[in-house]
């Protein structure tokens, strides 16, 4: 049987036949062609020149050669395309009054230390002295005691430890807190800045030629861990930030934005916020 001929018109389709002709099924191979198809009908609408075309694939490879083990350039471009934003959309739909989830951000650590309540994460107490308190609860208001609350954030010129690996101390603004018997946890740091992305790499350079908003509000991160709950993964936004409505990575949800208050010219600021989590599906569906 002879084999399709490749055209403009039917190239994505006989890509995909090559894909799922041996049998092949699955969400590999269906996403395979899902993204044929997206890749193949952008060519046809663009129609770019072999050159153009290389250029692209040049930017690709310098997106792979700008990330290593401290930065992972790949999810930048993730999260500036929305991508991330979009697979936690489709994979975190809680009920209402649930905290929601956000996008990681590419300046995660996996190896923060755990710290005693009350602990500063701010190693070189330089900004604004801030204040965080929280309670964890499940969507009936009742406290989720020994949960893990794990935190990170940008220092007052906006940049994270890891990317300033000379001039921050090692860890400096993470941590990582268990709740108490009443769901609650505290800790101190220093009032975060906003920034704009990483403009030295390649995807910086390539979203910034073309005009496209590079900023992020200030925030903290949380990652919120509890045995049989789902996990959260998360911000909580400076409400005074002017670029909340423009964030770059489409963040910023109104159940997220957080009241800084000020507790004195000499003691900095205060947050206060309760993260509510949601059972996770197996014990929903048997509750």
């Amino acid at each position: 049987m002879a084999a399709t001929s490749f055209n403009e018109m039917n190239s994505a389709d006989v890509v995909a036949e090559r894909l799922t002709g041996r049998g092949a099924d699955g969400p590999l191979p269906r996403f395979l062609v899902a993204l044929v198809e997206g890749i193949h009908r952008a060519v046809r609408e663009t129609r770019p020149t072999p050159g153009e075309w290389r250029r692209a694939i040049h930017f690709l490879t310098e997106v792979g050669h700008a990330s290593d083990d401290k930065r992972q350039e790949w999810v930048l471009l993730s999260d500036l395309l929305g991508v991330t934003a979009l697979v936690e959309e489709i994979n975190s739909r809680r009920p209402k009054g649930a905290t929601p989830n956000t996008v990681r951000g590419p300046f995660y650590r996996a190896d923060a230390p755990a710290l005693p309540l009350g602990a500063s994460i701010s190693l070189d107490g330089i900004g604004e002295a801030l204040n965080v308190s929280g309670r964890i609860t499940d969507l009936d208001g009742k406290p989720v005691p020994g949960a893990t609350v794990e935190t990170w954030q940008a220092n007052a010129e906006g940049f994270y430890e890891n990317q300033q690996p000379d001039r921050q101390p090692e860890f400096n603004l993470r941590g990582i807190f268990r709740t108490d018997g009443d769901g609650a946890f505290h800790y101190r740091t220093i009032r975060p800045a906003g920034y704009a992305v990483p403009g030295d790499g390649p995807v910086g350079r390539m979203l910034g030629a073309i005009g496209c908003p590079l900023r992020r509000p200030a925030h903290l991160h949380f990652i919120i861990k509890a045995d049989g709950f789902e996990t959260i993964s998360t911000h909580l936004y400076d409400g005074d930030d002017p670029h909340l409505t423009e964030d770059a990575i489409f963040g910023v949800k109104p159940e997220l934005i957080g009241e800084f208050r000020r507790a004195g010219k000499q003691k900095g600021w205060l947050l206060d916020f309760t993260f509510v989590m949601v059972r996770a599906k197996k014990e929903r569906r048997a509750a």
